[in-house]
């Protein structure tokens, strides 16, 4: 079957203190599905569907290896999900002690059609 794309939503997360990537990613997914308003979903559950939902997330952090993939995956509340970890992100410099960290995430929603 076919995926039809429902939203795409991007957050941005910030680690101020704690130098946590995984804290990071998380508050991008947060940041991310706070915009988001699944209306659709919503009906089709209350009307007695059960559509198949597919979460694609993409985290984009300035170091990839330092992210717990499935502890982000955490923060997303149904749906088959997946996640890939890229570099990207930014650590911001000369913020000693505090070493600021800055994640941006994409979640893309889809449904089998």
């Amino acid at each position: 079957m076919a995926r039809t794309r429902l939203i795409v939503e991007l957050g941005m997360g910030v680690d101020m203190h704690g130098q946590n990537y995984t804290k990071s990613a998380k508050r991008a997914i947060e940041d991310a599905i706070r915009r988001g308003s699944l209306v659709y979903l919503g009906d089709a559950f209350k009307a007695g569907g059960r559509p198949k939902v597919f979460i694609d997330v993409i985290i984009a952090s300035p170091k990839p290896e330092a992210v717990d993939a499935e502890a982000v995956l955490g923060e997303i509340p149904f749906g088959e999900k997946t996640i890939r970890v890229v570099p990207g992100g930014m650590d911001v410099t000369h913020t000693e002690p505090d070493n600021i960290i800055i994640t941006n995430a994409s979640v893309l929603v889809s449904v089998e059609s």
